[in-house]
């Protein structure tokens, strides 16, 4: 029998802490907007000019990571509308699902070009002029100094949330798509803008393009994993992630603990958005407990596992008897039904 639910209304819980947190995401990811789009205009213009593959292959890293800000906005935009009737558990995947697209873009619009520009220099084994080569390491130091500082304020946001908790699970895993992305991509063009300068540099000492085509392959390389290892998280999400253990235990250990548990036959989890969880627990009740008093206790545990969790967002009991199931099962209770 199941005995109803809890159900809170995630913009009201979120109203506090996580809203703050929010606030604070949008602003970090609108400084990395702003900063690759100039970015991205400087590297494409430098890298027209000077003929550059790795500058190119990096231009496209800017451009995916503009397109990818904007995916970012839409997420936190989207993810804290109200449940409705269509969705009656509320949008919080939708940061799991802009946060796929962010990967897919990496991976097209960046990891792909990367790749092309790389066996194209191989290819045209093009040159460049002094002035080009200066042209481009200083496109390339100005990026260096602007991803930096957009990854410096990402991590000082991270570091900030996880010593309140908002931005980490119980594990201490970044737990935001949002502001994980934004420092995967911030940290990957900072390593990116330093494969094209040590390429661009080589190429300018040795006269061999092979080395600015293998920093924009190595470019290509790393936006793929990173794409790859983004994507599989977001996926991880959509399809249904249990919570984190430690929520798992604290929850059971609060259920075991209520009196008029006799044992919790079985717990399942799931996260519904960035901090809200799904709860259903199979238990079965001490003997003796009428109908209307299942109900008071029902009513009772939930509260309290809520107000001692409150990433819990929905919680099902489903009262069952535990003893009886277990004699249906046993041998005894076959062989008579077979008999009969």
């Amino acid at each position: 029998m199941t005995v109803g639910r809890n159900r809170r209304d995630g913009n009201r819980k979120e109203a506090g802490g996580t809203s703050s947190s929010d606030r604070k995401t949008r602003v970090t990811v609108l400084v990395a907007l702003g900063a690759n789009l100039l970015i991205a205009v400087a590297k494409a213009v430098g890298g027209l000019v000077t003929g550059s593959p790795a500058l190119l292959s990096e231009a496209a890293h800017s451009v995916a990571d503009s397109f990818n800000e904007v995916f970012l906005l839409a997420a936190l935009r989207r993810s804290r509308r109200p449940a409705d009737r269509r969705h009656p558990f509320g949008y919080g995947k939708e940061r799991f699902f802009w946060s796929l697209l962010a990967a897919v873009g990496i991976f097209v619009m960046g990891g792909c070009f990367s790749f092309f520009q790389g066996v194209e220099a191989l290819r045209s084994d093009t040159e460049e002029s002094f002035g080009g080569y200066v042209a481009g390491l200083i496109v390339l130091g100005v990026a260096l100094l602007a991803e930096g500082a957009s990854l410096a304020r990402a991590v000082h946001q991270a570091r900030g949330e996880r010593g309140k908790g908002t931005a980490t699970g119980s594990r201490g895993a970044l737990r935001d798509p949002a502001l994980r992305t934004v420092i995967a991509e911030d940290g990957t063009a900072v390593l990116g803008v330093t494969l094209a300068l040590v390429g661009m540099a080589l190429h300018m000492v040795t006269g061999q393009v092979v080395w600015e085509a293998s920093a924009s392959l190595a470019i290509g390389v790393l936006l793929v994993c990173v794409a790859f290892w983004l994507g599989r998280d977001a996926r991880d999400q959509l399809i249904g992630e249990a919570a984190d253990p430690e929520l798992s235990r604290e929850v059971y250990a609060l259920l075991a603990q209520q009196p008029e548990i006799d044992s919790v036959e079985a717990l399942f989890t799931m996260k519904l958005g960035l901090d809200s969880t799904l709860v259903a627990a199979r238990i079965d009740l001490v003997p003796g407990l009428d109908s209307e008093r299942v109900e008071e206790v029902a009513v009772r545990i939930k509260r309290s596992v809520v107000q001692a969790v409150p990433e819990i967002g929905e919680i099902f009991l489903d009262v069952t008897d535990a003893a009886a199931k277990e004699a249906e099962r046993s041998p005894a209770a076959t062989g008579e039904r077979g008999g009969a």
